[in-house]
């Protein structure tokens, strides 16, 4: 069983997990506060951005092919190699549909009766 060191970019924490593990697990024993919400790869809550290393996440759902290799979703990625990753960072799909979500909003919502 072979540890890595997880870094996490921006912030003063580094923990050692297992590539049998997931690195929210990992935090979650540790004590570090990673977001989450699913912890079945569709929600995306638990996204970061792959600065450097390699992770293994087959279950991923909620991320694309492309996505999966700038990011992962902590509750499934397991890390190949040493880490560097930015939690809080999503893949720009999930931007794009906030966007679209926000464009669609011209002011109230009312109901009238037909």
């Amino acid at each position: 069983m072979t540890d890595h060191t997880v870094e996490f970019v921006g912030r003063d924490e580094t923990i050692e997990v297992s590539e049998t593990e997931t690195i929210l697990k990992a935090c979650l024993r540790e004590g570090i506060a990673q977001e989450y919400s699913c912890r079945v790869g569709m929600c995306l809550a638990c996204s970061a951005e792959i600065v450097e290393g390699e992770v293994a996440q087959p279950a991923a759902r909620g991320l694309s092919e492309a996505e999966a290799e700038d990011y992962c979703l902590t509750c499934m990625a397991r890390p190949l190699s040493d880490l560097k990753i930015e939690r809080g960072k999503y893949p720009p799909s999930i931007e794009t549909d906030a966007a679209d979500v926000d464009a669609d909003a011209d002011g109230p919502v009312t109901a009238t009766d037909d």
